[in-house]
């Protein structure tokens, strides 16, 4: 770990697992990082003789991870993310204060988390049981391993117990949109879009259960025969551990003992054309270069009976604008000038329906009228209770030893991803 504010002081913290690379070198990172900015060349990995440095920024730290090997680059990354994801679920904020504040703490996670090299245990939740930021409290009835650790299923514990068993399943769609607009009419086009989606679970249930859940997943219809109705084709499939992945290879089933609470069950991403689910046109004017009137109209081009909750179309407008007046049929406009931004946001807005919203706004200067570049408009968005890409869970079986009755809950959810407008004005 390491910060600008370090450079001067030497690193923040740091672990040698293997001692194969000189501790002393990571004081060449940061000149490598600040000669690559000067040049507008930021690459995710440098070299400095035969030491690779693999490093990403969070909040106001490096993480900086040294190999002189050939490394797997995408484990190395992965295993870094995983480190940012596990001290902030303990620190709430990760950041320079919170590891100076933490070093004993930091230290036994950075133990646990690698082992000469290689990645151990990486679920919070398994190392809350037994590494806690009690410092000076040591209890012999600690000392002890958790199963978990030792276990065959290392993200659950055995004798976990419940009332009411329930497990709740939110499918989650993010929608990727590139949207082009020649001209000033509707006669826009789609120039890229893909839907990357989530299983995300809460799981309340006793023991250790073994659940089995279905999708109406094509390539699944299609080894069983049964190529009926709405099915979706899904691609660059991830799964939690816990899924047993040689079963699902074999034949698409998606059996798993879940870890306990919430967890991320799979991801996945679906290639297709994209309707677009709010359809925004827009109007710029300008006028004797001592005023720009802005017309932004949206559609939901989704189901009537469908709402979409919290809409924010984002409006680029020039740096030098002032004056700002607006003018709805519904919601409420704002100019952010530190960001130059207008934000029109919509509370709730129906499917089927169209909303209009005018801006005007002073211009003082035009000088950087031509060099300005044209950034586009984005929308973001969420509607419950759909899914762009029709996908379903068609079944939830749960099966534990002691025959209990749980209760599976299913919602679906689409938001928006990277959602775009671009036109030539």
């Amino acid at each position: 770990f390491s910060s600008r504010a370090d450079y001067v002081r030497g690193v923040l913290i740091c672990r040698n697992y293997k001692g194969d690379v000189d501790m002393a070198e990571i004081d060449h990172f940061l000149p490598l990082l600040m000669t690559q900015e000067e040049e507008g060349l930021t690459c995710p990995i440098m070299s400095h003789g035969n030491v690779h440095f693999l490093w990403i920024k969070h909040t106001n730290l490096y993480l900086v991870a040294t190999t002189n090997k050939n490394s797997n680059a995408s484990l190395v990354y992965a295993f870094l993310y995983k480190v940012v994801e596990v001290f902030t679920e303990y620190f709430t904020e990760l950041e320079e204060e919170s590891i100076q504040d933490n070093f004993v703490v930091v230290y036994e996670l950075l133990d646990e988390l690698m082992d000469f090299g290689f990645p151990q245990t990486t679920d919070s939740k398994i190392l809350q049981e037994y590494i806690t930021q009690e410092g000076t409290k040591l209890e012999v009835a600690k000392t002890k391993v958790p199963t978990t650790v030792t276990n065959a299923v290392s993200w659950r514990s055995e004798g976990i117990k419940y009332k009411k068993n329930e497990v709740f399943i939110d499918v989650i769609e993010s929608i990727n949109l590139l949207l082009f607009s020649p001209a000033v009419n509707a006669n826009g086009s789609v120039m890229s879009s893909d839907i990357v989606g989530t299983v995300k679970l809460k799981t309340m249930l006793s023991g250790m259960p073994e659940l089995r859940l279905g999708l109406n997943d094509r390539a699944l219809f299609a080894l069983t025969g049964r190529d009926k109705g709405k099915t979706v084709t899904m691609e660059d499939v991830k799964f939690h551990q816990c899924v047993r992945l040689s079963r699902f290879e074999s034949d698409r089933t998606i059996s798993f003992i879940p870890p306990d609470g919430e967890s991320e069950l799979m991801s996945y991403r679906i290639n297709t054309h994209v309707k677009p689910l709010i359809w925004i046109e827009s109007v710029i004017e300008k006028f004797s270069h001592s005023r720009v009137e802005i017309m932004v109209k949206a559609k939901g081009q989704f189901k009537k009976q469908s709402v979409a909750n919290n809409v924010e179309v984002r409006v680029p407008v020039p740096s030098d604008a002032d004056s700002p007046k607006f003018k709805t049929s519904t919601g409420h406009a704002k100019y952010v000038p530190e960001k130059n931004l207008a934000v029109w946001t919509i509370k709730s807005f129906p499917g089927g329906k169209e909303f209009l919203m005018r801006a005007s706004f002073g211009l003082p200067s035009v000088e950087n009228d031509e060099m300005e570049g044209k950034p586009p408009i984005t929308v973001n968005f969420e509607i419950p209770y759909f899914t762009v890409s029709g996908i379903q869970v068609r079944y939830m079986k749960i099966i534990e030893k002691s025959g209990y009755q749980a209760l599976p809950w299913v919602r679906y959810i689409t938001q928006s991803g990277d959602y775009q407008l671009r036109s030539n004005f």
